[in-house]
């Protein structure tokens, strides 16, 4: 190949704006190999490295580098960088062995398409009886009579029922909830085409219905809604419906498109009439076919390791059948069928389009969500697992994939690129919430960008609200409460933007000047340390003082300093007046070090509490 032409002192030619897509966790090297294949000349990945030096950036030529940092240097070369999604990249990936699967699916006629089963998941709030629900239909199941039963949970399972006098299969999936629904989507599987939300007739609308209801919405598919326990004495059908009418769900009988069934699982009353409004739904707005002649195609629902026999995966066939002894390949998990297991214990051979069936024979155990294929040979099944697995310990390697904030937001509406702002909001009380979403709601912006609040409720912040931002791609409003553990770890490793206020017109303000572009990146509040209270020491001169145990950061005299309770901040604008270790007093005291502190005048704390201080530290601007 001929060598660069230099240019201002750079062996790398300067582009014209052209548009090079790099893979999460990409290297130098691999951004060479990019402008070689453009520009048909050799291009030293060590040139690019000093180049990348003198934008003041370090890095070596195999390193995984971030999205901002391939920008930078982008930008110096006049070309624009556009980071592939990991469902792009997968694709590519997979064209690249020869397996286009989007040109297999339009290639397909409608003769090669047969009418296959409508897959289901059951949710909704714990205890309205989601599990006693799915055993009903179990035993309502046409096939398996009440003497086959189910003998083996694999979380999934196909039913067969009478229908308009022809017998029909469902198939359901047992998930442990709406956070595998999301965990599925969030890796691009679109595995349900119907939901079935439980609302129990006596207790209506819960925090985990709304939860499970804005899961179901986000994802796009029909509900039906199950009024479950309508046996009970105090049970109230009705005000469920009127209940749902606020959330857009509006029955049929109302003169909406939702079909609602008043159902009992403990007497199995209108079991048969739930499965009909299912299927109903299913004729009516869906056209759920697929091609069962060729290579099977479907996605992992749940693995696990089993001592006996291996890596064990329950996977769904969505188009294809799945034979034993085919090759395939789930994620980074490779290998052959070695035997097929169905929900009542035995083994099958075939499985169809929209059939669960446990798969033995991968060498590891694939993740939910993952998808799977049949490949023609084990070299490739192998192959592809191997790139895959590489690519991801790249993307991992590289920095945490920063989600949209606030400010972010600002830049990519000046540059025409987004066009809804996603907002999931939390708070202390409903009142709060529904007066925050209500003034939110009443910004006037131009119509060109819209605000969405996909989710609201009360409570801490919890995993499930990062989870469903990670999809949506929203900003967490966290008013007067604070993420739990497992939550502000997950924000931080997914880079979800979570802001808290304690007054409504600050969280208006910010979204509104978000909205109109006019958001300045000022201070911002920045947790120091977290303490917990393991006890409390009376005191008739200082007052209550908090034994506490330092749980992260470092705690500092003179800090602000806020309490919360199960996640609800009980008071704010304290400060940490008094600091000892011991009988002497200290300025700081670090993480896993216990300590007395005095919070000056304010003494309503109990064992359990949390201290939380902060201090505010400058935004950078841009």
């Amino acid at each position: 190949m001929r060598s660069a032409p230099v240019v201002g002192g750079v062996n790398v030619q300067k582009g014209n704006g052209e548009i090079i897509r790099l893979r999460r966790g990409a290297s130098i090297a691999d951004f060479a190999d990019k402008l070689e294949a453009l520009r048909g000349y050799t291009v030293q990945p060590g040139t690019l490295v000093t180049i990348l030096f003198n934008l003041g950036e370090m890095a070596t030529a195999t390193e995984s580098l971030d999205e901002a940092t391939f920008e930078v240097l982008g930008a110096e070369l006049g070309y624009k960088i556009q980071m592939v999604s990991p469902e792009d990249e997968d694709k590519e990936l997979l064209e690249g062995f020869g397996l286009d699967l989007e040109a297999e699916l339009e290639a397909e006629s409608e003769d090669d398409l047969e009418i296959r089963p409508p897959v289901v998941t059951v949710m909704g709030h714990v205890d309205h009886g989601k599990t006693r629900l799915l055993d009903a239909i179990r035993q309502t199941n046409v096939v398996a009579g009440e003497a086959g039963g189910i003998t083996q949970h694999i979380g999934a399972y196909q039913v067969w029922t009478e229908h308009e006098g022809i017998e029909r299969a469902i198939t359901f999936i047992d998930t442990p909830g709406h956070e595998a629904f999301t965990a599925m989507r969030a890796r691009g599987a679109q595995v349900t085409d119907i939901a079935i939300l439980v609302v129990a007739a006596d207790d209506g609308i819960m925090p985990q219905t709304v939860e499970a209801l804005n899961h179901a919405q986000a994802a796009g598919v029909p509900i039906v809604v199950a009024v479950n326990k309508v046996d009970k004495p105090d049970a109230n059908p009705a005000k469920v419906r009127q209940q749902l009418t606020e959330y857009g769900l509006v029955a049929e009988e109302y003169g909406g498109d939702v079909m609602f069934v008043d159902v009992s699982a403990r007497q199995g009353t209108n079991i048969q009439a739930l499965l009909d409004a299912v299927l109903l739904t299913a004729d009516a707005g869906l056209d759920l076919t697929a091609n069962p002649n060729k290579a099977a195609r479907g996605v992992a629902i749940e693995a696990k390791l089993d001592k006996g026999r291996g890596s064990v995966a329950t996977v769904l066939i969505q188009s294809g059948t799945l034979r034993v002894g085919d090759a395939i390949v789930a994620g980074t998990a490779y290998g052959r069928v070695r035997a097929m297991i169905d929900e009542n214990g035995d083994a099958v051979d075939e499985a169809y389009p929209s059939r669960p069936v446990q798969v033995q024979g991968l060498n590891s155990v694939p993740r939910a969500g993952d998808v799977f294929i049949v490949t023609e040979e084990d070299r490739l099944a192998r192959q592809i697992a191997e790139k895959r697995e590489a690519a991801e310990r790249n993307a991992q390697l590289a920095k945490a994939r920063k989600r949209i904030s606030l400010e972010d937001f600002t830049r990519a509406l000046e540059e025409g690129k987004v066009e809804s702002l996603n907002l999931i909001i939390k708070g202390d009380v409903s009142g709060a919430v529904e007066a925050l979403e209500e003034s939110l709601l009443k910004i006037e912006v131009d119509d060109s960008v819209q605000l969405r609040i996909i989710h609201r409720g009360v409570g801490a912040i919890t995993e499930s609200d990062i989870n469903l931002a990670t999809i949506d791609n929203a900003i967490v409003i966290g008013f007067n409460v604070r993420p739990d553990t497992k939550a502000r770890e997950r924000a931080a490793r997914e880079g979800v933007d979570v802001r808290f206020y304690s007054v409504i017109y600050n969280a208006i303000d910010d979204v509104e000047q978000s909205l109109k572009g006019l958001l300045k990146p000022e201070f911002e509040e920045v947790q120091s340390g977290v303490a917990e209270i393991r006890e409390v020491f009376r005191s008739s001169k200082f007052g209550n003082i908090a034994g506490v145990i330092v749980r992260s950061g470092t705690i500092t005299r003179n800090a602000k300093a806020r309490v919360i309770r199960d996640g609800v901040v009980l008071a704010d604008g304290l400060a940490i007046e008094s600091l000892r270790r011991f009988k002497d007093d200290v300025t700081e005291v670090r993480t896993d070090f216990e300590a007395g502190i005095g919070l000056g005048k304010y003494n309503d704390i109990q064992v359990g509490d949390e201290i939380e201080t902060t201090e505010m530290v400058e935004k950078p601007r841009g």
